[in-house]
């Protein structure tokens, strides 16, 4: 059956031809083109000393002559066409391999992913990539680098049996080097592409902490961090290139001998008279590329190095997929969320439990606790970012493993405190989602969001490219904000989403929020008093349990919840007190006007 083009299940449709698999064809395309210049290499020292025993017979090689020019060109044609394919081949298997990664990655949940540091993942999805990607080309290279000694071998044996002997005797020496250079090459390609990734996550990490440590003035000791594996990766690259370099040299010895050697008895069957002068001239060609197997230590490298590489790639694209079911969501369903015996084990300990929650449809919640306590996880278990280890969620009344993907991307929103919005224009990057949002849903949702206004003086207004417009951190949350409430579905989740806010600003959003949304339900990691005031309920988890679960003014009585906020800046002054000030909020509490306390 012919190769032919194919999707590959880890790259749907979505990521367009950067997610296709080329299928075998540019490989076979340059393992033809390569055994096509093998064999008119093996060919093209017959012909040639058949035409000097003709020119120094009678001074007229006929034919002969033309047919040697001819292979000649055709093997210059060929191993071009054979360069342009192993690039093309490369190109290709590069571009897949990385979707085939990266698809991986985002399909799968997010506490996997974790596991690696970002700059491991850019390693893997850059150099590795592209190491790996090579493999098929080198592994066809490999195969036509073997036929063309063989087939010289044979050709040998052709002209003369005993030259081949004498070859053949030099061949198991070479065997053995090359078996040796792969047996240690590989360990040595291993260790080195760990300690890259090694050093990229270093140096990633001091990018993103800049300012950090400019202001703690500790930029000669990151340096010194960040650099700390190079001593290692310096040893194992002499290694690499120890070994590389013994192997080439003892080719380089064994083949000048077997060349020498295949000469000098050819020599001596052309003083026997059983050998032409052209016969000479092809047995020493013959030699020389039947020793040839030695040369494949270059390509055998690459071989190694590819699929170690390789081995790193298929890690990401084989993380376990989100799973998901077949049913969609009731029709006007009010969102009500329901946790039954929850757990999530993170390396055999247990980070949240959750006997059984409720939040009604429409209402908002809040989930409080100190750091550490499994606010995140919660959230993140709620919107299915998390798979528990035990128990289920639902939305009304329907287990969220049970709907199918795009049912669940667009009935449960995430807004986060670090969104990534990518490099389009803003309103691109607002529309961006789940769902088909017209423009007016754009505006109207950064008009929620209180992003609107700097939006206008942008130079290009919605259509400037962020790219272009120098915005600020609480800018930049409310374009995520915008977003996720451009396609809020039945169920929010906001996890620490308003952390750049001031308190007034995040007032005002929360209000123009309920208006919005209208009976959406919101579940919210609060980290400020007034957050957790303005909602319908309250989840307070401590040590990765719930304590307790009511209204912010019912559990402000006592002291271990009002500990939860004190000793934080919350960038809003006192807390809460009940009495005076501008009337109570939904849940009895008023803004406070003096001191802390209920």
């Amino acid at each position: 059956m012919p190769a032919r083009r194919r999707r590959t299940r880890s790259a749907p449709g979505p990521y367009g031809p950067y997610g296709t698999d080329p299928g075998r064809l540019p490989e076979l395309l340059v393992l033809v083109c390569s055994v096509a210049a093998a064999v008119v290499a093996v060919a093209q020292p017959l012909v040639l000393g058949r035409t000097v025993d003709l020119l120094l017979h009678d001074g007229s090689a006929g034919g002969w002559l033309a047919a040697s020019a001819a292979l000649l060109v055709g093997e210059i044609l060929l191993d071009s066409l054979t360069a342009l394919l192993t690039g093309r081949c490369t190109a290709d298997w590069t571009a897949a391999i990385r979707s085939r990664a990266l698809t991986g990655m985002l399909r799968t949940v997010p506490d996997p992913v974790s596991r690696y540091s970002p700059g491991d993942i850019a390693t893997r999805l850059t150099l590795n990539a592209s190491d790996a990607g090579g493999v098929p080309a080198a592994r066809a290279a490999l195969a036509a680098s073997l036929i063309t000694p063989a087939g010289a071998l044979v050709a040998l044996a052709v002209v003369d049996v005993w030259v081949a002997a004498c070859v053949l005797a030099g061949l198991p020496a070479l065997a053995l080097v090359l078996r040796a250079f792969a047996r240690d090459t590989g360990t040595s390609v291993r260790a080195y592409q760990r300690v890259q990734s090694d050093i990229a996550a270093r140096l990633l990490e001091t990018v993103e902490g800049a300012e950090t440590i400019a202001a703690a003035g500790t930029a000669v000791r990151e340096r010194e961090r960040v650099l700390m594996p190079l001593t290692e990766l310096a040893e194992l690259g002499r290694r690499m290139w120890v070994l590389h370099g013994r192997a080439l040299a003892t080719g380089g010895v064994l083949v000048p001998l077997l060349t020498v050697a295949a000469t000098a008895v050819g020599g001596l069957r052309l003083g026997a008279g059983a050998l032409s002068v052209g016969e000479l001239l092809a047995v020493s060609r013959y030699a020389q590329l039947t020793a040839g197997f030695g040369g494949a230590a270059t390509l055998l490298g690459a071989l190694v190095r590819g699929r170690s590489a390789r081995e790193r790639t298929t890690t990401l694209e084989r993380l376990p997929a989100l799973p998901c079911g077949t049913r969609t969501l009731p029709p006007d369903g009010p969102g009500a969320l329901e946790l039954r015996g929850v757990r999530v084990l993170r390396d055999g300990r247990e980070v949240l439990r959750v006997g059984h929650v409720v939040v009604p449809g429409g209402l908002s919640a809040a989930v409080v606790g100190r750091s550490g306590a499994g606010k995140s996880v919660l959230a993140a278990v709620a919107g299915r970012l998390i798979v528990p280890d035990e128990g289920e969620v639902l939305l009304d009344g329907t287990p969220l493993g049970r709907l199918t993907r795009s049912c669940l991307r667009a009935e449960v929103g995430f807004a986060f405190a670090r969104p990534v919005l990518g490099d389009g224009t803003v309103a691109e990057a607002v529309a961006a989602g789940a769902r088909t949002v017209s423009p007016q849903r754009v505006r109207q949702a950064l008009r929620v969001a209180g992003a609107d206004t700097f939006v206008r003086r942008l130079p290009d207004r919605y259509d400037t490219r962020l790219a272009d417009a120098p915005l600020s951190g609480g800018e930049h949350q409310r374009l995520g904000l915008a977003r996720a409430f451009a396609h809020a579905g039945r169920l929010l989740v906001m996890d620490d989403a308003t952390s750049s806010l001031d308190t007034v600003t995040e007032h005002a959003v929360d209000q123009a929020l309920r208006r919005s949304l209208g009976a959406s339900t919101r579940l919210v990691v609060a980290h400020r008093p007034s957050v957790a005031a303005r909602a319908d309920l309250v989840i307070w988890l401590e040590g990765g349990r719930v304590r307790a679960v009511g209204t912010h003014r019912h559990l402000w009585k006592q002291a271990d919840y009002r500990a939860v906020f004190a000793g934080e800046d919350h960038g809003e002054g006192p807390l809460w007190t009940e009495g005076g000030g501008d009337g109570p909020s939904r849940d009895g509490m008023f803004p406070a006007r003096g001191k802390v306390g209920p």
